[in-house]
């Protein structure tokens, strides 16, 4: 199998999956907004300045995913993905929700791994 192939792949579905939800984060997607409350971010101004930010981040790993895909960044896309998914069911959806998003923390995963498990610190920022 062409590893190359394989790793161009993953690299465009990471990239779909974060650049999707940096879009919606930017325009401040009213149900995500709410969900701060949970956490005790009950000013919408704020959550709405928060969820931009977030935005920008999750925009800026996509465009660094299709150019270089950093170790480092690749761990954080699998971290933000699975709390991402899990916040579903914590927020009142069904757990399905969480089912149905693996593949927003397992594509980047399966990423890392094929990029190679870093042997030193320095290797996480390569």
């Amino acid at each position: 199998m062409n590893t190359k192939l394989i790793e161009w792949v993953l690299r465009i579905a990471v990239a779909g999956e974060f650049l999707g939800h940096g879009v919606f984060a930017v325009q401040g997607k009213p149900a995500w907004i709410e969900w701060f409350g949970i956490f005790g971010v009950v000013d919408a101004e704020l959550a709405t300045r928060l969820l931009f930010f977030i935005g920008i981040l999750d925009i800026t790993l996509a465009i660094l995913v299709l150019i270089k895909p950093i170790r480092i960044a690749l761990l954080w896309m699998v971290f933000w993905g699975f709390w991402t998914a899990l916040l579903r069911p914590i927020v009142g959806e069904p757990i399905w929700d969480f089912v149905e998003r693996s593949a927003n923390w397992g594509a980047p995963l399966a990423l890392l791994l094929l990029v190679g498990w870093p042997k030193t610190i320095k290797d996480w920022f390569r």
